[in-house]
């Protein structure tokens, strides 16, 4: 009779976690950055850890994916790009986020409109980029909107 020793646990590679995050406001171009090509250069920045590779990757060009970076409320982008390259969140990164900050009307309405997006890697490799609604950004527009209305119908002058 045989007898084979136990293999080595063989570790498999931690699975990264890129959190799924709003793609940042642009300027309505079709050949600019787009939420679905903002997902796919993340997708393909976790795959190669390049940001040459990913920004060719999706026809864009690697400057204005650093200046992408620095856009106004690019938070949870960068976030995305600082996880797809496996660092921790850093304090010193271009916009440091505060906690709890105010997110304005056209903010929570970007959000509802341009929805959440998930970067989906299989074995560490790139497979696709799911988009879904954001419920509750929807739901925060909403109420919002509600209370504004209520407040200016009431009267607001008492009497």
């Amino acid at each position: 009779m045989k007898f084979y020793p136990p293999r080595p646990e063989q570790r498999r590679a931690e699975a990264r976690r890129i959190p799924d995050f709003h793609a940042v406001p642009g300027r309505g171009r079709c050949d600019g950055w787009t939420p679905l090509r903002q997902a796919e250069f993340i997708g393909h920045l976790a795959a190669t850890r390049s940001v040459s590779a990913a920004a060719k990757a999706v026809s864009m060009a690697r400057e204005s994916a650093y200046r992408l970076r620095t856009r106004p409320w690019s938070e949870e982008f960068c976030a995305a790009w600082d996880a797809a390259l496996g660092k921790a969140a850093r304090p010193e990164s271009h916009r440091p986020v505060t906690f709890p900050r105010k997110v304005t009307l056209a903010e929570l309405q970007w959000r509802a409109e341009s929805g959440l997006w998930r970067v989906r890697l299989v074995q560490g490799r790139y497979a696709g980029v799911l988009h879904k609604a954001d419920n509750s950004a929807l739901l925060s527009l909403l109420s919002r909107l509600n209370y504004d209305a209520k407040g200016k119908g009431a009267g607001g002058g008492g009497g």
